[in-house]
């Protein structure tokens, strides 16, 4: 009786490894599952707040001093477009104006070479960044001059479509114009963050299939910055109240830890969608099966072991 018990026992627990092992395999054909495994392998947490301590500490700096020698009408669209992207409004508005006040001072302090100085800081973050897309896409990187020349083009770019959409937004300011506004935004948005991958993957993947990045990450930083509307604020002040102008610096570098995020999943989304074999990647790859353009160098190995959660909080250096 105790042997069939045992062996009544045996075939339930092979069962249920058995039903396991199913689902497991079911759920990583999903589209979702790879891109999960994808951030895996980029190690997303790692990156998230490297991305963010370099975004506080060099990128926006940068915004602050661009801001300060701008002329008056592009230093104040760049302004509500940063303000609004990061959703601070009321008293905390007031006080991240203050911030970009001061700009005869910030100019006398700065000078032409502390601007050109400021610039090249800012290129620490963009490397970063340039990181991400290559390991998101398994692409050799390429050092040199080149990724230099390639981080002053993506803050030139940066910086124009916050001008502009902080521009849009003093146009379109009610009603029927609100909606344009979210729409032209997404648009502007979506399309710097294409050129973001296309750019910083050195040209060397077809703008087609980076089409998928831009719009993920255009629509994950959209819903970010409506959510940041919600709980920044509270986040501000609670943080100045009990740390001082210190508390505000944490509160952008939590903003800024969201936001790298959104740019982690559009990165991951884009060659996961773009190397299936399904519908999906079919529609995104087009007539051509292939997702480099001709001449490109061949992409590097996958990781040779399973990723774990573990690997995400974790950094490895690049061969």
């Amino acid at each position: 009786m105790a042997e069939d018990e045992r062996t009544t026992g045996r075939a339930k627990t092979g069962w249920a490894r058995q039903r396991l092992d199913a689902g497991r395999t079911s759920l990583e054909r999903l589209l979702l599952w790879r891109v999960w495994e994808r951030m895996l392998e980029i190690e997303f947490v790692d990156r998230s707040i490297a991305l963010a301590g370099k975004a506080f500490v060099s990128f926006f700096p940068l915004l602050v001093v661009v801001a300060a020698f701008a002329p008056e009408r592009i230093r104040s669209s760049i302004i509500t477009a940063v303000a609004a992207r990061m959703g601070v409004r009321g008293d905390t508005l007031v006080l991240f104006r203050e911030g970009f006040a001061s700009s005869d001072d910030i100019r006398k302090a700065t000078g032409l070479l502390g601007l050109v100085l400021t610039v090249f800081y800012a290129t620490s973050f963009t490397t970063a960044l340039q990181r991400v897309y290559l390991r998101a896409w398994r692409r050799p990187s390429h050092s040199g001059a080149g990724a230099y020349g390639r981080g002053a083009v993506w803050l030139l770019a940066t910086l124009a479509t916050l001008a502009t959409l902080g521009a849009l937004r003093g146009v379109f300011d009610e009603g029927l114009g609100s909606v344009l506004l979210l729409v032209v935004g997404f648009a502007v948005t979506s399309g710097l963050w294409w050129f973001t991958a296309w750019l910083f993957l050195q040209g060397e993947v077809r703008m087609r299939v980076l089409v998928s990045t831009g719009v993920v990450t255009g629509v994950a930083l959209a819903g970010y910055a409506l959510s940041a509307q919600v709980w920044m604020p509270t986040v501000v002040t609670s943080n100045e109240a009990q740390f001082g102008f210190f508390g505000v610096a944490l509160a952008l570098v939590t903003w800024f830890s969201g936001a790298a995020i959104c740019v982690l999943i559009g990165a991951c989304v884009g060659p996961v969608f773009a190397e299936d074999t399904g519908p999906v990647g079919r529609f995104i790859r087009g007539d051509t099966h292939g997702t480099l353009i001709p001449g490109a160098r061949p992409p590097l190995p996958p990781p040779v072991r399973e990723r774990r959660l573990r690997d995400a909080f974790q950094s490895t250096e690049d061969s």
